[in-house]
């Protein structure tokens, strides 16, 4: 059990979060219109893939499921690095078990740019972080990164993907990283449950999806609300 940098975002915003992900994901509630907004974003990204033309997807998933298989795709985005691949989508990297996979990597003559995929209409900080963990990860894997960009969505269909460069804010947040990641591992793996008292973390920057158990709520409090056991 280690970090992947959803784990590291969320367990940033609340440890208690992250230890509920590993622990008792069965009292997770996404709101519709969260699920909604999230199901535009994978859309949004599967088709940025081909903002540069070719490309290949390393994404592999166990058999008989929508899981993906890490050691798969791990392997195949070494094949692909070796190959010289110009154009690499969710390619996936691994440090001491600590994983990501990466919107884009397009190769220069420098290394490899990174692009990481967001359907909103301007960037904000927490995208800086998410592309901070993914360089410090592909930066200990030894990938030699160059420019590392936002894709955010542009005013039309004529200008759908909008990069913008976040290179300097987003490697900045090296030393950050490193300073949480290990206590973030060692947390979500305790027995004991975190203890956090609910506040402003419980919002911001996300709703959390334990929100309800945290407050107290029972499952029928909220009609509205989606009750999943699926992992993130």
């Amino acid at each position: 059990m280690a970090i992947t940098k959803t784990d590291f975002m969320r367990g940033m915003q609340c440890p208690k979060m992250l230890w509920l992900d590993k622990h008792k994901p069965g009292l997770k509630v996404i709101p519709p219109e969260i699920q909604e907004r999230l199901d535009a974003g994978n859309d949004f990204g599967d088709r940025a893939m081909g903002m540069f033309g070719p490309y290949e997807e390393m994404t592999v998933y166990r058999a008989g499921t929508t899981i993906p298989d890490k050691k798969a795709m791990l392997q195949k985005t070494q094949e692909h690095l070796e190959a010289g691949t110009p154009v690499i989508c969710e390619a996936a990297f691994s440090n001491y078990n600590n994983y990501c996979a990466v919107d884009i990597l397009r190769k220069t003559e420098r290394g490899y740019d990174f692009y990481e995929v967001k359907n909103a209409p301007e960037v904000h900080e927490q995208f800086v972080r998410d592309a901070g963990f993914q360089y410090y990860i592909m930066t200990r894997c030894k990938l030699k990164i160059g420019k590392i960009f936002i894709v955010i969505h542009g005013p039309d269909e004529d200008r759908p993907f909008v990069p913008v460069d976040v290179t300097r804010e987003a490697k900045g947040y090296y030393k950050w990283i490193n300073d949480h990641i290990w206590n973030l591992n060692r947390m979500q793996k305790q027995p004991e449950e975190i203890e956090a008292e609910p506040g402003a973390q419980c919002s911001n920057p996300y709703e959390c999806w334990y929100y309800g158990y945290c407050h107290g709520e029972t499952p029928t409090d909220d009609p509205n609300r989606i009750h999943t056991t699926d992992r993130m």
